[in-house]
């Protein structure tokens, strides 16, 4: 799963030995800390995901829900403070849009 946040860009995905906890990796460094205050975040520069951290299954939904509740603006694109973060954030929207629109009769 993707997660894009006003601050954060997050992948999450099953670990690979215990059940109970997920991947949560970022490719910047802070990401994670953003969504996961305290979190220990390993660094290995060679990854695919520059940072990571393993938590349980249950901390991840608590954060997520926790950030549906939090939501606060009408425009997702206008929250991203960050101009780089927000310019990335547009370029993924316009592949989007693009797809909808090649596949929408």
């Amino acid at each position: 799963m993707w997660i894009f946040t006003s601050n954060s860009f997050l992948s999450v995905v099953e670990h690979d030995h215990d059940p109970g906890l997920l991947h949560v990796r970022a490719r910047f460094a802070g990401d994670i800390e953003e969504v996961f205050p305290g979190a220990d975040v390993i660094e290995t520069p060679s990854a695919d995901y520059r940072y990571r951290t393993s938590l349980p299954r249950e901390k991840v939904a608590d954060a997520m829900a926790r950030l549906t509740r939090e939501i606060d603006y009408d425009n997702f694109k206008n929250s991203v403070s960050d101009p780089a973060r927000r310019d990335d954030y547009i370029k993924v929207w316009e592949v989007m849009w693009r797809a909808q629109r090649a596949r929408t009769p």
